[in-house]
């Protein structure tokens, strides 16, 4: 009997040692023969705090094919998990949120940023069609989905198994909430207010639908990963905001004001939803709490930042008399400018770092009508000066310029926009004032760079030429083709154009930061450039008429031949007419030097690094 006590212990030890268990009951001992009966086992895997119990158990039982145990060898990989679904998952480790907990209000000034930058569009005329065509060159449709990239980004993420700070019922009434606050306002807003769009297509402008979706969208994405697992999914959710922004502006649909204010709601709106969210379900489907950090923003202040903001400060080139009319000035304005940026600073202790940033500004001229009015007067002092014979019929020249629906002059904007790209150096510095405040401030020097505003003009009409009678009286007809037909041109080029060239350039500015979490901080700033500008226009509204009156232009250019090669054939006042009149078919350039003053105001996401 002995010797059958120490076989029993034997198996069931050799049983412990495969990972199996058996119950007392399972086992029968007839006199002669022992029968052990094992239980059918259903193999599973096993995550999260299951599995982390399960890896201090003895390295025989977790190795075990039996269980069907996954290998926790790699504890720490395992929240970037195959995907698996669950709707309300909890994990009790993660302190629950309050409703205030997360409310920054910084969407509000932002809205209130956008009401007052609505004064710029009071001042724009906009163009009704009825005297010309006026059309735009930039056109992109990138900005009707980068609007969603938010959650595309994040439920992506959730699909990959990376888990965020809530499972996927949580998050879905969270993102519901945030959308239809969102949805809520801007349409609220857009159809009592009525404000009609730069490009005069409807009157619901204000605020700016896209940018109210990418900024709650970036808000979601920041909510559930860039506060849980890294800030750099909030810099690239704030950064696809921000250019979705601005590339409203720059397709002519939105003012930045409309902007301002959609940026505004977005984030509000993101923060309402996971607001109630934390109110509604507690502690429900919370899986990530905020990642902590080991130093605060204010106290060790690097930082990067995207930023947006409006520009103010030089608004008017004055170019004098430049058109065929000298009581004329060419006087151009420019309405408040959109202002993007990213920055960033290394400081060697908490008051004192080296940084720099890149910004683009673009700001738009106020109203084409204005240059289209020069032109349309300069073409009619042409035809005056047209009449060389003062026996000549001019009625002929009638139709050499079409001017119907179909055949209407046509202006495209090239780019309505004078804008700068500038990279700037310099010095930082931080004054810490509590545990969540600091002013900054920065001296900085750099390159800026131009774009140049351009209008291209396209005309269509008749081919004219001149001719005489059989009295020798002179007259203007059409010119004709073989088969009896008008000869017609169809004539595209560079009507107006607006440029400055590359120079150096000195800022400065101040900042005050809020740091709403150690490593994330929302900062409001006031920044101001200066930079010595030589402006260049060139003014052509006349080349059609080369094209117009082929034959005339061809003799005058024989004329000028015949100057240039034996002038003592033509008397002085000849070949003063001949100059005064073929410069008027030359493009007028003039340029001006001016300071380029820049203020800037506007906010900026911030992380710390």
């Amino acid at each position: 009997m002995k010797q059958t006590l120490l076989w029993m212990c034997a198996a069931i030890l050799t049983i412990s040692g495969i990972s199996m268990s058996a119950r007392a009951d399972d086992f029968v001992l007839p006199r002669r023969d022992l029968t052990i009966t094992v239980p059918q086992l259903e193999p599973r895997v096993v995550f999260g705090e299951k599995a982390r119990r399960l890896a201090t158990l003895e390295a025989p039982i977790l190795k075990s094919e039996t269980l069907g145990v996954m290998d926790v060898a790699g504890v720490k990989g395992m929240d970037e998990k195959p995907f698996t679904f669950s709707w309300m998952r909890t994990n009790p480790d993660v302190k629950p949120y309050k409703f205030m907990d997360d409310l920054t209000f910084v969407g509000v000034p932002l809205f209130v940023a956008g009401i007052i930058a609505k004064g710029e569009k009071h001042a724009f005329r906009q163009n009704d069609g009825t005297r010309h065509v006026l059309l735009t060159d930039f056109k992109t449709g990138i900005d009707d989905y980068t609007q969603f990239f938010g959650p595309a980004m994040t439920v992506g993420l959730k699909l990959g198994g990376v888990e965020g700070r809530s499972d996927w019922g949580r998050f879905l009434a969270s993102a519901a909430m945030s959308y239809g606050f969102m949805a809520g306002f801007v349409n609220g807003i857009k159809y009592t207010a009525k404000e009609m769009r730069p490009d005069g297509s409807t009157a619901n402008s204000w605020p700016s639908g896209h940018t109210a979706t990418a900024f709650v969208g970036a808000t979601i994405l920041h909510k559930e990963y860039g506060l849980t697992r890294s800030p750099w999914y909030s810099v690239a959710g704030y950064g696809v905001a921000t250019a979705t922004g601005v590339m409203r502006v720059l397709n002519n649909r939105h003012w930045i004001s409309d902007v301002l204010s959609g940026a505004g709601i977005g984030i509000m709106s993101g923060e309402l939803g996971y607001a109630f969210s934390d109110l509604i379900f507690k502690h429900r489907g919370l899986l990530r709490g905020d990642i902590s950090a080991d130093h605060s923003i204010i106290d060790d202040p690097s930082f990067f930042s995207v930023s947006m903001g409006m520009g103010f400060g030089t608004k008017n080139l004055d170019f004098g008399g430049e058109t065929l009319d000298d009581d004329d000035d060419f006087h151009l304005k420019f309405r408040t400018s959109t202002a993007v940026a990213a920055e960033g600073a290394y400081f060697f202790n908490k008051y004192f770092g080296v940084g720099g940033r890149l910004r683009v500004n673009s700001s738009p001229i106020n109203g084409w009508s204005r240059v289209l009015d020069y032109a349309n007067r300069d073409v009619k002092d042409i035809m005056d000066e047209l009449e060389l014979d003062k026996d000549a019929d001019l009625a002929g020249l009638s139709g050499i310029v079409f001017n119907t629906p179909e055949a209407k002059p046509q202006f495209t904007i090239e780019s309505d926009h004078l804008t700068e790209f500038a990279a700037d150096l310099g010095v930082y510095f931080n004054l810490p004032l509590s545990r969540r405040f600091a002013l900054g401030a920065k001296f900085l020097a750099g390159r800026s760079i131009m774009q140049e505003l351009n209008l291209s003009a396209r005309y269509q009409g008749n081919v004219k030429q001149f001719g005489e009678d059989a009295m020798g009286n002179s007259f203007v007809t059409n010119a004709m083709n073989a088969d009896g037909t008008p000869k017609t041109y169809n004539t595209e080029w560079d009507y107006f154009t607006l440029d400055a060239n590359n120079t150096f350039k000195f800022g400065s500015g101040l900042s005050l930061t809020y740091a709403y979490k150690d490593n994330f901080a929302w900062k409001l700033f006031f920044d101001y450039d200066v930079a010595r500008k030589t402006y260049t226009l060139e003014y052509n509204p006349l080349h059609f008429m080369r094209e117009a009156l082929p034959d005339y232009f061809a003799t005058m250019d024989i004329m000028g031949e015949l100057i240039k090669t034996d002038p003592t054939q033509f008397s002085a006042q000849d070949i003063a007419d001949y100059n005064e009149f073929s410069s008027l078919f030359d493009p007028m350039s003039t340029s001006i030097k001016k300071n380029r003053h820049t203020f800037i105001i506007g906010g900026s996401f911030v992380i710390s690094f």
